[in-house]
């Protein structure tokens, strides 16, 4: 009989403190797409926008790149098209 090894429970101030990360993207986010679809950006300047703000979210959780692309790319894609009608 094999024994398994049952997942660690999260505290109460570890789901606390990525809660507190998650909003923390969540807003840069919409305040960088924000920005961009102001439309007052060069095309560069937007790219390099959203090249920060993946950076910033790979600080804030580590190893995550797959999921940042999933889950924020298309929306960046959808408005540098909408703005700059660039794919």
């Amino acid at each position: 009989m094999t024994s398994r090894r049952q997942p660690r429970v999260p505290t109460k101030e570890e789901i606390d403190e990525e809660s507190r990360r998650i909003r923390r993207l969540r807003i840069l986010v919409q305040l960088t797409i924000e920005s961009i679809a102001e439309g007052d950006l060069a095309a560069e300047e937007a790219a390099e926008m959203i090249a920060a703000t993946r950076r910033f979210a790979l600080k804030l959780f580590p190893g995550k790149e797959r999921a940042f692309d999933l889950l924020y790319r298309p929306k960046f894609q959808r408005v540098m098209h909408s703005v700059y009608r660039l794919q």
